[in-house]
C-alpha cells in the first residue's frame, strides 16, 4: 500500500463535509488508467467522474470515496484537507521507500528525454513537483542519504517546487522504484525510462538495470 499512499501524496486530497458527516477521500489524474488501477486496488465502487476543462487540456478523472476509516488513517500520515502547500514527507519504512516514491512519481513526477540533433537521446531527467517546499526538502535529504544521490536545490514555480536529477541520479531512481517487480507502476513513465536506458551501450547498464529490464514482459534488456 505505500504506492496508493504515495500517489494520494500527490494527486489525493481529503475533503471533510461537517455539514452532511462526510469525509471522502479525493483522487485526480489525467490518466484515466491510473485511476481505474487505483480503485481496483482499494476494492472501491465509487464512480469515477470524467470532467472536461474549458481549454484544451485533458478530461480529469475523479474517484471520490466516501470513508470515515480512510480518512482518519491518512490524516495520522500527515495528509490534511488543503495540504498542497503545507504537507510533509512520512518516512515511511526504508523497505516501502522505493514503493512510495513510485507512487509519488506516478502522480506529481516527470521523466524527461533530451534528445540531440537527429534525434538520438543525450540525457534523461527525472523531476518531481510539488506545492510543499518542506516535502520535496526532505524527499532530497533522504534520497541523498539512502541512495545517495546527488544533493540537489529545489527550483522554485509560478505554482509548485521542483525537485530536478539528471542522467547518474536517474538511473539510481530507476533502480529504487522498480527494484520490486511486483509492484505497480504507470506503463507510459515506465517505458520511457525504458527507452532511454535501451539506447545506452549494454556494456554501461549495470546489472541492477538489467534485472529489471530482464524481468518485464516484453521489455527485454541488451545482453
Amino acid at each position: 500500500m505505500a504506492y496508493i499512499l504515495g500517489y494520494i501524496f500527490a494527486d489525493g486530497s481529503l475533503e471533510n463535509s461537517p455539514y452532511i458527516r462526510g469525509k471522502y477521500l479525493r483522487i485526480t489524474s489525467t490518466d484515466e488508467s491510473s485511476i481505474i488501477n487505483l480503485k481496483s486496488i482499494l476494492s472501491s465502487k465509487h464512480k469515477i467522474i470524467k470532467t472536461l476543462p474549458d481549454n484544451n487540456h485533458k478530461p480529469d478523472y475523479l474517484l471520490r470515496i466516501g470513508s470515515h476509516k480512510i480518512f482518519n488513517d491518512l490524516k495520522k500520515y500527515g495528509l490534511h484537507p488543503h495540504k498542497s502547500l503545507t504537507m510533509m514527507f512520512p518516512n515511511p519504512p526504508k523497505k516501502y521507500l522505493g514503493d512510495f516514491i513510485r507512487g509519488y512519481f506516478d502522480g506529481d513526477g516527470c521523466i524527461h528525454l533530451e534528445r540531440i540533433k537527429g534525434g538520438s537521446i543525450k540525457c534523461v531527467r527525472v523531476i518531481f513537483t510539488s506545492g510543499s517546499i518542506k516535502f520535496l526538502s526532505r524527499l532530497a535529504e533522504i534520497l541523498t542519504s539512502r541512495i545517495l544521490l546527488t544533493v540537489r536545490k529545489i527550483y522554485k514555480g509560478t505554482r509548485s517546487y521542483q525537485l530536478r536529477y539528471n542522467t547518474r541520479d536517474s538511473e539510481k531512481l530507476f533502480v529504487l522504484m522498480y527494484k520490486n517487480t511486483d509492484g505497480i507502476f504507470m506503463e507510459r513513465k515506465f517505458n520511457i525510462f525504458c527507452e532511454y536506458l535501451k539506447s545506452k551501450p549494454n556494456k554501461n547498464i549495470g546489472k541492477s538495470i538489467k534485472n529489471i529490464l530482464r524481468y518485464h514482459n516484453g521489455l527485454v534488456a541488451k545482453g
